[in-house]
C-alpha cells in the first residue's frame, strides 16, 4: 500500500474515533453517576479465597466451549444467559482496556448484574476513553452491547492462556488475575482501516468448588 493511501486510511480512522468520542461526551454530559453506583456494595475481587489452578479434569476444550457459549450469548444480546456463569463470591469485573484497573474497574456480583440488566436506565462510569479522557457513562446493557460488542468475535481467533500484546497499552491481565485461565478472542480488523480497527475480548475464569466461573471481561483495542 502506498504511504499516501495508508495516511488517508489512518486519517479516516482518527476522524471516526473523534466522532465516537464526541458522542461519548454527549452521553457523559446528559447525566451524572447514579446513586445506585455510589451506594451499591460490590464484591471485592482482591479478597476472599485466593485463585487456584483449574482442576485437571476440566479440559481446555471444556473451557473453550464455555467461553464460546458466553460470547454467543453476549453477541445475541441475551445478556441474562451468562448470569449463572458469574463467580458466586467474586463477581465479574469489566475492564475497558487491556490494562486492568483493579481499584476502579466496575465489579458486579451475580445479583447486581441481574438487577442492572433489569434497571436498564441506571448509568455507570466505566472508565475514561483513550485519546480523549472523556468518561464512558452508560447503563450496563449498553456497555455490553456497544463497548464489548461481542458479535465482532463470531469468527474470531481463539486462544487459551496464550495471547500477545497488540497495542501500545500495558497488558497486565496475568498480574491482575494470577493463576486464572484466560480465553482470548481476537478480531483482526478490516482492510479498510489497515487492521487498526482490531478488537480483543478476554474472558477470565477461576475455579470455585469444582466448577469454573467468569470473573473478568477485558476489552482490548487500538489506542493512541
Amino acid at each position: 500500500m502506498m504511504p499516501s493511501t495508508r495516511s488517508n486510511i489512518f486519517q479516516s480512522y482518527l476522524y471516526k474515533l473523534s466522532t465516537a468520542a464526541g458522542f461519548g461526551l454527549v452521553l457523559a454530559s446528559t447525566g451524572c453517576q447514579s446513586s445506585a453506583e455510589s451506594n451499591a456494595s460490590t464484591p471485592n475481587q482482591s479478597t476472599g479465597n485466593p485463585s487456584v489452578p483449574i482442576v485437571s479434569d476440566m479440559s481446555q476444550q471444556t473451557l473453550k466451549q464455555q467461553a464460546l457459549r458466553i460470547q454467543r450469548a453476549l453477541a445475541n444480546n441475551d445478556f441474562s444467559r451468562i448470569t449463572d456463569d458469574i463467580h458466586p463470591t467474586r463477581g465479574v469485573r469489566f475492564s475497558m482496556y487491556a490494562y486492568v484497573r483493579t481499584d476502579t474497574d466496575k465489579v458486579f456480583s451475580r445479583e447486581q448484574y441481574a438487577q442492572y440488566l433489569q434497571q436498564s436506565k441506571i448509568r455507570f462510569t466505566w472508565g475514561e476513553k483513550d485519546g480523549t479522557g472523556e468518561a464512558l457513562v452508560v447503563p450496563l446493557p449498553e456497555y455490553l452491547r456497544t463497548w464489548i460488542d461481542a458479535k465482532k468475535y463470531n469468527n474470531a481467533r481463539i486462544t487459551i492462556n496464550e495471547f500477545e500484546s497488540r497495542g501500545n497499552m500495558i497488558d497486565n491481565v496475568n498480574e491482575a488475575y494470577p493463576k486464572s485461565d484466560v480465553v482470548d478472542f481476537h478480531y483482526k480488523g478490516t482492510a479498510e482501516y489497515d487492521g487498526m480497527d482490531w478488537r480483543g475480548m478476554r474472558l477470565v475464569f477461576d475455579d470455585y468448588q469444582g466448577k469454573r466461573y467468569l470473573i473478568g471481561i477485558v476489552s482490548d483495542r487500538w489506542t493512541v
